[in-house]
Protein backbone atom coordinates (compact mmCIF):
# COMPACT_ATOMS: atom_id res chain seq x y z
CA UNK A 1 0.00 0.00 0.00
CA UNK A 2 1.47 3.34 -1.05
CA UNK A 3 0.86 6.11 1.44
CA UNK A 4 1.62 9.82 1.36
CA UNK A 5 1.40 12.29 4.21
CA UNK A 6 -1.04 15.10 3.55
CA UNK A 7 -1.44 16.92 6.84
CA UNK A 8 0.80 17.91 9.70
CA UNK A 9 0.83 15.63 12.71
CA UNK A 10 -1.09 16.33 15.89
CA UNK A 11 -0.65 15.00 19.40
CA UNK A 12 -2.07 15.59 22.84
CA UNK A 13 -0.57 18.68 24.44
CA UNK A 14 -0.02 18.56 28.16
CA UNK A 15 -0.25 21.63 30.36
CA UNK A 16 2.87 22.87 32.04
CA UNK A 17 3.70 21.14 35.30
CA UNK A 18 2.01 23.13 38.05
CA UNK A 19 4.68 22.72 40.70
CA UNK A 20 8.20 21.27 40.86
CA UNK A 21 8.37 17.64 41.89
CA UNK A 22 9.84 16.77 45.25
CA UNK A 23 13.48 15.71 45.23
CA UNK A 24 14.54 12.88 47.58
CA UNK A 25 17.30 13.60 50.07
CA UNK A 26 19.27 10.57 48.91
CA UNK A 27 19.21 8.05 46.08
CA UNK A 28 17.66 8.43 42.63
CA UNK A 29 14.35 10.22 42.24
CA UNK A 30 13.24 7.46 39.87
CA UNK A 31 14.52 3.98 38.96
CA UNK A 32 13.61 2.55 35.55
CA UNK A 33 14.52 -1.00 34.55
CA UNK A 34 13.68 -3.21 31.61
CA UNK A 35 13.78 -3.13 27.83
CA UNK A 36 17.07 -2.53 26.05
CA UNK A 37 15.09 -1.21 23.08
CA UNK A 38 13.70 1.57 25.28
CA UNK A 39 16.51 1.95 27.79
CA UNK A 40 19.41 2.32 25.37
CA UNK A 41 18.38 5.76 24.10
CA UNK A 42 14.62 6.47 24.09
CA UNK A 43 14.09 6.10 27.84
CA UNK A 44 16.96 8.42 28.80
CA UNK A 45 15.84 10.92 26.16
CA UNK A 46 12.31 10.98 27.60
CA UNK A 47 13.75 11.37 31.10
CA UNK A 48 15.84 14.33 29.91
CA UNK A 49 12.73 15.85 28.37
CA UNK A 50 10.81 15.55 31.64
CA UNK A 51 13.68 16.98 33.69
CA UNK A 52 13.98 19.97 31.38
CA UNK A 53 10.18 20.34 31.47
CA UNK A 54 10.58 20.50 35.25
CA UNK A 55 13.05 23.36 34.89
CA UNK A 56 16.16 21.41 35.85
CA UNK A 57 19.46 22.74 34.56
CA UNK A 58 22.54 21.06 33.08
CA UNK A 59 20.66 17.86 32.32
CA UNK A 60 23.04 15.17 31.06
CA UNK A 61 23.69 11.42 31.06
CA UNK A 62 26.46 9.60 32.89
CA UNK A 63 27.51 5.94 32.75
CA UNK A 64 25.84 3.77 35.36
CA UNK A 65 27.33 1.06 37.53
CA UNK A 66 27.23 -1.62 34.83
CA UNK A 67 26.90 -2.22 31.10
CA UNK A 68 23.66 -0.91 29.57
CA UNK A 69 23.06 1.28 32.61
CA UNK A 70 23.12 5.07 32.88
CA UNK A 71 22.11 7.94 35.10
CA UNK A 72 20.40 11.11 33.91
CA UNK A 73 21.41 14.01 36.14
CA UNK A 74 20.23 17.60 36.50
CA UNK A 75 20.15 20.36 39.11
CA UNK A 76 17.30 22.40 40.53
CA UNK A 77 17.57 26.18 40.58
CA UNK A 78 18.46 25.81 44.25
CA UNK A 79 21.46 23.65 43.29
CA UNK A 80 20.05 20.31 44.44
CA UNK A 81 21.06 17.32 42.31
CA UNK A 82 18.34 15.11 40.81
CA UNK A 83 19.27 11.67 39.47
CA UNK A 84 17.15 9.17 37.50
CA UNK A 85 18.65 5.71 36.99
CA UNK A 86 17.97 3.71 33.82
CA UNK A 87 19.00 0.04 33.48
CA UNK A 88 18.39 -1.73 30.15
CA UNK A 89 18.82 -5.50 30.47
CA UNK A 90 15.59 -6.73 28.85
CA UNK A 91 11.85 -6.42 29.43
CA UNK A 92 11.56 -9.36 31.81
CA UNK A 93 14.13 -7.79 34.15
CA UNK A 94 11.90 -4.74 34.54
CA UNK A 95 9.02 -6.75 35.93
CA UNK A 96 11.38 -8.69 38.21
CA UNK A 97 12.76 -5.38 39.47
CA UNK A 98 9.26 -4.12 40.27
CA UNK A 99 8.62 -7.24 42.33
CA UNK A 100 11.90 -6.85 44.23
CA UNK A 101 11.41 -3.10 44.73
CA UNK A 102 14.52 -2.33 42.68
CA UNK A 103 12.54 -0.24 40.18
CA UNK A 104 9.70 2.26 40.25
CA UNK A 105 8.81 1.90 36.57
CA UNK A 106 9.20 -1.02 34.17
CA UNK A 107 10.06 -0.43 30.51
CA UNK A 108 8.88 -3.21 28.19
CA UNK A 109 8.97 -3.79 24.46
CA UNK A 110 6.18 -6.37 24.73
CA UNK A 111 2.97 -6.61 26.78
CA UNK A 112 3.16 -7.93 30.31
CA UNK A 113 2.67 -11.71 30.48
CA UNK A 114 -0.17 -13.33 32.42
CA UNK A 115 2.37 -14.99 34.72
CA UNK A 116 3.94 -11.59 35.48
CA UNK A 117 0.51 -10.07 36.14
CA UNK A 118 -0.17 -12.76 38.73
CA UNK A 119 3.32 -12.39 40.20
CA UNK A 120 2.82 -8.64 40.67
CA UNK A 121 -0.79 -8.68 41.90
CA UNK A 122 0.27 -7.09 45.18
CA UNK A 123 1.21 -3.91 43.27
CA UNK A 124 -2.25 -3.58 41.69
CA UNK A 125 -3.63 -4.36 38.24
CA UNK A 126 -0.78 -3.68 35.80
CA UNK A 127 -3.18 -4.10 32.84
CA UNK A 128 -5.36 -1.19 33.99
CA UNK A 129 -5.40 1.93 31.75
CA UNK A 130 -3.49 3.91 34.39
CA UNK A 131 -0.76 1.28 34.72
CA UNK A 132 -0.18 0.13 31.13
CA UNK A 133 1.03 3.06 29.07
CA UNK A 134 1.95 2.76 25.40
CA UNK A 135 4.76 5.25 24.84
CA UNK A 136 5.66 4.54 21.19
CA UNK A 137 5.20 2.13 18.31
CA UNK A 138 8.07 0.13 16.91
CA UNK A 139 8.43 -2.34 14.08
CA UNK A 140 10.64 -5.40 14.14
CA UNK A 141 12.67 -5.19 10.97
CA UNK A 142 13.97 -8.38 9.40
CA UNK A 143 17.44 -7.45 8.27
CA UNK A 144 19.83 -8.94 5.74
CA UNK A 145 23.23 -8.03 4.48
CA UNK A 146 22.82 -5.24 1.87
CA UNK A 147 24.24 -7.51 -0.84
CA UNK A 148 21.56 -10.19 -0.30
CA UNK A 149 19.21 -10.08 -3.37
CA UNK A 150 16.06 -11.21 -1.50
CA UNK A 151 13.51 -8.44 -0.87
CA UNK A 152 10.46 -10.28 0.55
CA UNK A 153 9.91 -13.06 3.10
CA UNK A 154 6.74 -14.40 4.70
CA UNK A 155 6.30 -15.20 8.37
CA UNK A 156 6.23 -18.96 7.69
CA UNK A 157 9.63 -18.71 6.01
CA UNK A 158 10.93 -16.65 8.93
CA UNK A 159 9.87 -19.35 11.39
CA UNK A 160 11.64 -22.00 9.33
CA UNK A 161 14.80 -19.90 8.98
CA UNK A 162 15.12 -19.00 12.64
CA UNK A 163 14.23 -22.54 13.70
CA UNK A 164 16.92 -23.95 11.42
CA UNK A 165 14.57 -25.98 9.19
CA UNK A 166 15.59 -23.84 6.21
CA UNK A 167 19.35 -23.57 6.35
CA UNK A 168 20.47 -22.26 2.96
CA UNK A 169 19.66 -19.14 0.97
CA UNK A 170 19.20 -21.29 -2.14
CA UNK A 171 16.16 -22.94 -0.49
CA UNK A 172 14.52 -19.49 -0.50
CA UNK A 173 15.41 -18.73 -4.10
CA UNK A 174 18.47 -16.71 -3.17
CA UNK A 175 22.19 -17.26 -3.22
CA UNK A 176 24.94 -17.38 -0.61
CA UNK A 177 25.03 -20.86 0.89
CA UNK A 178 24.42 -21.46 4.59
CA UNK A 179 22.17 -19.03 6.49
CA UNK A 180 23.72 -17.45 9.60
CA UNK A 181 21.02 -16.63 12.18
CA UNK A 182 21.42 -13.69 14.57
CA UNK A 183 19.01 -13.06 17.48
CA UNK A 184 18.62 -11.01 20.65
CA UNK A 185 19.12 -12.71 24.02
CA UNK A 186 16.46 -14.34 26.20
CA UNK A 187 16.04 -11.24 28.41
CA UNK A 188 15.10 -9.09 25.43
CA UNK A 189 11.55 -7.89 24.76
CA UNK A 190 12.55 -7.77 21.10
CA UNK A 191 13.22 -11.50 21.25
CA UNK A 192 9.98 -12.10 23.17
CA UNK A 193 8.05 -10.24 20.47
CA UNK A 194 9.71 -12.14 17.63
CA UNK A 195 9.17 -15.43 19.44
CA UNK A 196 5.47 -14.65 19.96
CA UNK A 197 4.76 -13.26 16.48
CA UNK A 198 6.81 -15.75 14.47
CA UNK A 199 8.16 -18.80 16.31
CA UNK A 200 5.64 -19.71 19.02
CA UNK A 201 2.70 -19.22 16.66
CA UNK A 202 4.08 -22.18 14.72
CA UNK A 203 5.35 -24.16 17.70
CA UNK A 204 9.00 -23.71 16.78
CA UNK A 205 11.94 -22.90 19.08
CA UNK A 206 14.86 -20.73 18.06
CA UNK A 207 17.73 -22.66 16.49
CA UNK A 208 20.41 -23.52 19.02
CA UNK A 209 23.04 -22.33 16.55
CA UNK A 210 21.72 -18.74 16.54
CA UNK A 211 24.25 -16.14 17.65
CA UNK A 212 22.72 -14.14 20.53
CA UNK A 213 23.20 -10.47 21.42
CA UNK A 214 22.24 -8.24 24.34
CA UNK A 215 22.93 -5.13 22.26
CA UNK A 216 20.67 -4.17 19.35
CA UNK A 217 23.44 -2.17 17.70
CA UNK A 218 25.91 -5.07 17.86
CA UNK A 219 23.42 -7.48 16.27
CA UNK A 220 22.64 -5.11 13.41
CA UNK A 221 26.29 -4.44 12.71
CA UNK A 222 27.05 -8.18 12.71
CA UNK A 223 24.37 -8.82 10.06
CA UNK A 224 25.49 -5.89 7.91
CA UNK A 225 29.02 -7.35 7.82
CA UNK A 226 27.93 -10.96 7.11
CA UNK A 227 26.74 -11.69 3.53
CA UNK A 228 25.00 -14.84 4.82
CA UNK A 229 23.42 -13.20 7.88
CA UNK A 230 19.79 -12.58 8.86
CA UNK A 231 18.46 -11.07 12.07
CA UNK A 232 15.55 -9.22 13.64
CA UNK A 233 15.87 -5.82 15.25
CA UNK A 234 13.90 -2.80 16.46
CA UNK A 235 13.31 -0.22 13.73
CA UNK A 236 15.85 2.39 14.90
CA UNK A 237 18.63 -0.20 14.76
CA UNK A 238 18.54 -1.19 11.09
CA UNK A 239 21.64 0.98 10.62
CA UNK A 240 23.69 -0.31 7.65
CA UNK A 241 21.65 -3.51 7.14
CA UNK A 242 18.81 -4.02 4.64
CA UNK A 243 15.19 -4.44 5.74
CA UNK A 244 12.93 -6.76 3.71
CA UNK A 245 9.15 -6.65 3.11
CA UNK A 246 7.10 -9.08 5.20
CA UNK A 247 3.95 -11.01 4.30
CA UNK A 248 1.68 -12.57 6.94
CA UNK A 249 -1.06 -14.89 5.70
CA UNK A 250 -2.98 -13.17 2.91
CA UNK A 251 -1.62 -9.70 3.66
CA UNK A 252 0.17 -7.59 1.08
CA UNK A 253 4.01 -7.47 1.34
CA UNK A 254 4.84 -4.66 3.75
CA UNK A 255 8.11 -2.88 4.42
CA UNK A 256 8.58 -1.47 7.93
CA UNK A 257 7.36 1.98 6.78
CA UNK A 258 6.40 4.66 9.28
CA UNK A 259 2.79 4.84 8.07
CA UNK A 260 2.24 1.07 8.19
CA UNK A 261 3.80 0.75 11.63
CA UNK A 262 1.81 3.72 13.02
CA UNK A 263 -1.44 1.92 12.14
CA UNK A 264 0.06 -1.37 13.35
CA UNK A 265 -0.79 -2.95 9.99
CA UNK A 266 2.83 -4.02 9.43
CA UNK A 267 2.94 -7.69 10.51
CA UNK A 268 5.84 -7.25 12.91
CA UNK A 269 4.76 -3.97 14.49
CA UNK A 270 4.76 -3.77 18.27
CA UNK A 271 4.01 -1.41 21.11
CA UNK A 272 6.54 -0.06 23.59
CA UNK A 273 5.34 0.33 27.17
CA UNK A 274 5.94 1.88 30.53
CA UNK A 275 4.28 -0.05 33.37
CA UNK A 276 3.53 1.99 36.48
CA UNK A 277 2.21 0.01 39.46
CA UNK A 278 -1.11 1.47 40.70
CA UNK A 279 0.33 1.28 44.21
CA UNK A 280 3.18 3.64 43.27
CA UNK A 281 3.61 6.81 45.30
CA UNK A 282 6.60 8.05 43.32
CA UNK A 283 5.68 11.45 41.83
CA UNK A 284 8.47 11.29 39.25
CA UNK A 285 7.15 7.99 37.89
CA UNK A 286 3.65 9.40 37.42
CA UNK A 287 5.03 12.61 35.93
CA UNK A 288 7.13 10.69 33.39
CA UNK A 289 4.20 8.51 32.34
CA UNK A 290 2.00 11.58 31.86
CA UNK A 291 4.77 13.44 30.02
CA UNK A 292 5.25 10.60 27.51
CA UNK A 293 1.69 11.03 26.20
CA UNK A 294 2.21 14.69 25.28
CA UNK A 295 3.39 16.27 22.05
CA UNK A 296 6.86 17.18 23.38
CA UNK A 297 7.58 13.60 24.38
CA UNK A 298 6.17 12.16 21.17
CA UNK A 299 8.52 14.46 19.24
CA UNK A 300 11.34 12.88 21.27
CA UNK A 301 10.01 9.43 20.29
CA UNK A 302 10.20 10.37 16.61
CA UNK A 303 13.65 11.93 16.99
CA UNK A 304 14.91 8.61 18.39
CA UNK A 305 13.76 6.65 15.36
CA UNK A 306 10.54 5.17 16.75
CA UNK A 307 6.99 5.90 15.58
CA UNK A 308 5.24 8.65 17.50
CA UNK A 309 1.59 8.29 18.44
CA UNK A 310 0.69 11.41 16.54
CA UNK A 311 -2.28 11.61 14.25
CA UNK A 312 -1.61 12.23 10.57
CA UNK A 313 -3.86 12.12 7.53
CA UNK A 314 -2.47 10.01 4.72
CA UNK A 315 -3.58 9.42 1.16
CA UNK A 316 -4.07 5.78 0.22
CA UNK A 317 -3.61 4.79 -3.41
CA UNK A 318 -6.54 2.64 -4.60
CA UNK A 319 -5.56 -0.88 -5.73
CA UNK A 320 -7.58 -3.35 -7.81
CA UNK A 321 -7.40 -5.86 -4.95
CA UNK A 322 -9.38 -3.51 -2.70
CA UNK A 323 -13.21 -3.74 -2.51
CA UNK A 324 -14.89 -1.21 -4.81
CA UNK A 325 -16.38 0.77 -1.90
CA UNK A 326 -12.97 0.96 -0.24
CA UNK A 327 -11.37 2.20 -3.48
CA UNK A 328 -14.02 4.92 -3.67
CA UNK A 329 -13.29 5.92 -0.09
CA UNK A 330 -9.56 6.08 -0.85
CA UNK A 331 -10.25 8.40 -3.79
CA UNK A 332 -12.46 10.78 -1.77
CA UNK A 333 -10.94 10.83 1.72
CA UNK A 334 -7.72 10.46 3.71
CA UNK A 335 -6.99 7.87 6.36
CA UNK A 336 -5.77 8.78 9.85
CA UNK A 337 -2.70 6.94 11.12
CA UNK A 338 -4.65 5.29 13.92
CA UNK A 339 -6.32 1.90 14.03
CA UNK A 340 -8.60 1.36 16.98
CA UNK A 341 -8.17 -2.11 18.40
CA UNK A 342 -9.94 -3.99 21.16
CA UNK A 343 -9.23 -5.97 24.28
CA UNK A 344 -8.86 -9.68 23.63
CA UNK A 345 -12.25 -11.38 23.50
CA UNK A 346 -14.05 -8.09 24.09
CA UNK A 347 -15.79 -5.22 22.30
CA UNK A 348 -14.06 -2.77 24.65
CA UNK A 349 -11.32 -0.52 23.32
CA UNK A 350 -7.86 -1.47 24.55
CA UNK A 351 -5.63 0.86 26.57
CA UNK A 352 -3.90 2.39 23.56
CA UNK A 353 -7.24 2.99 21.84
CA UNK A 354 -8.48 4.92 24.88
CA UNK A 355 -5.51 7.28 24.58
CA UNK A 356 -5.94 7.46 20.81
CA UNK A 357 -9.54 8.63 21.21
CA UNK A 358 -8.22 11.84 22.74
CA UNK A 359 -5.71 12.30 19.94
CA UNK A 360 -8.23 11.63 17.18
CA UNK A 361 -10.83 13.97 18.67
CA UNK A 362 -8.20 16.69 19.09
CA UNK A 363 -7.14 16.26 15.46
CA UNK A 364 -10.72 16.31 14.17
CA UNK A 365 -11.57 19.37 16.24
CA UNK A 366 -8.44 21.28 15.20
CA UNK A 367 -9.20 20.60 11.51
CA UNK A 368 -12.88 21.59 11.73
CA UNK A 369 -14.24 18.13 10.94
CA UNK A 370 -16.61 17.57 13.86
CA UNK A 371 -19.80 17.41 11.77
CA UNK A 372 -20.13 14.53 9.31
CA UNK A 373 -16.58 14.70 7.99
CA UNK A 374 -15.50 11.30 9.37
CA UNK A 375 -16.16 7.75 8.18
CA UNK A 376 -15.36 4.74 10.37
CA UNK A 377 -14.39 1.48 8.69
CA UNK A 378 -14.45 -1.79 10.61
CA UNK A 379 -12.68 -5.07 9.82
CA UNK A 380 -12.67 -8.51 11.41
CA UNK A 381 -11.53 -12.10 11.03
CA UNK A 382 -13.53 -14.75 9.22
CA UNK A 383 -13.46 -17.71 11.64
CA UNK A 384 -15.17 -19.68 8.84
CA UNK A 385 -18.21 -17.35 8.93
CA UNK A 386 -17.88 -14.33 6.59
CA UNK A 387 -21.37 -13.05 7.42
CA UNK A 388 -20.54 -12.99 11.12
CA UNK A 389 -17.29 -11.18 10.37
CA UNK A 390 -19.15 -8.57 8.32
CA UNK A 391 -21.61 -7.95 11.16
CA UNK A 392 -18.95 -7.78 13.87
CA UNK A 393 -16.78 -5.44 11.81
CA UNK A 394 -19.66 -2.99 11.61
CA UNK A 395 -20.43 -3.38 15.31
CA UNK A 396 -16.83 -2.49 16.13
CA UNK A 397 -17.13 0.64 14.02
CA UNK A 398 -20.35 1.47 15.90
CA UNK A 399 -18.53 1.08 19.22
CA UNK A 400 -15.96 3.67 18.13
CA UNK A 401 -18.75 5.89 16.82
CA UNK A 402 -20.41 5.93 20.27
CA UNK A 403 -17.17 7.07 21.89
CA UNK A 404 -16.65 9.81 19.31
CA UNK A 405 -20.23 11.06 19.63
CA UNK A 406 -19.73 11.37 23.40
CA UNK A 407 -16.86 13.72 22.61
CA UNK A 408 -18.73 15.88 20.13
CA UNK A 409 -17.82 14.19 16.84
CA UNK A 410 -20.71 13.27 14.53
CA UNK A 411 -19.46 10.74 11.93
CA UNK A 412 -20.78 10.79 8.40
CA UNK A 413 -20.90 7.03 7.98
CA UNK A 414 -19.82 3.66 9.35
CA UNK A 415 -18.93 0.68 7.18
CA UNK A 416 -17.99 -2.91 7.78
CA UNK A 417 -15.73 -4.85 5.43
CA UNK A 418 -15.70 -8.07 7.40
CA UNK A 419 -12.66 -10.28 6.85
CA UNK A 420 -11.55 -8.49 3.69
CA UNK A 421 -8.10 -6.88 3.45
CA UNK A 422 -6.41 -8.79 6.31
CA UNK A 423 -3.20 -7.36 7.72
CA UNK A 424 -2.25 -10.59 9.49
CA UNK A 425 -2.89 -14.32 9.31
CA UNK A 426 -6.17 -15.49 10.86
CA UNK A 427 -4.60 -18.76 11.99
CA UNK A 428 -3.61 -17.48 15.46
CA UNK A 429 -5.10 -15.21 18.12
CA UNK A 430 -2.45 -12.54 17.59
CA UNK A 431 -3.31 -12.25 13.91
CA UNK A 432 -7.06 -12.21 14.52
CA UNK A 433 -6.64 -9.42 17.09
CA UNK A 434 -4.74 -7.32 14.54
CA UNK A 435 -7.43 -7.92 11.91
CA UNK A 436 -10.17 -6.77 14.30
CA UNK A 437 -9.68 -3.06 13.78
CA UNK A 438 -11.44 0.20 12.97
CA UNK A 439 -9.93 2.74 10.60
CA UNK A 440 -10.74 6.46 10.66
CA UNK A 441 -11.14 8.38 7.39
CA UNK A 442 -11.62 12.16 7.06
CA UNK A 443 -12.97 14.26 4.19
Amino acid sequence: MRLRVLFLCFAISLPAVAAPLAVPDQGPALRIQGSNTIGAALGPALVKGLMEHQGLQGVHSEPGDGANEQRVVGKTRQGKTVTIAVAAHGSSTGFAALKNNRADLAAASRPIKDSELVDLESLGDLKSPEAEQVIAIDGLAIILNPRNPLNTLNTEQLAQIFNGEVSTWEALGGIGGAIHVYARDDQSGTYDTFKELVLSRRGKPLAGTAQRFESSEALSDAVSHDPQGIGFIGLPYVRQAKAVAIVDGDSQPMLPLTSLIATEDYPLSRRLFFYLPPSSRNPWARALVDFTQGSKAQAIVAANGFIAQQVQAIGVAPRPSMPDDYQALARDAQRLTVNFRFEEGSASLDNKARQDLQRVVAYIRSHGKLDKQVTLVGFGDAKNDPQRAALLSKLRAMAVRRELVKRGVVPRDIRGFGAQMPVAANTADEGRIKNRRVEVWVY
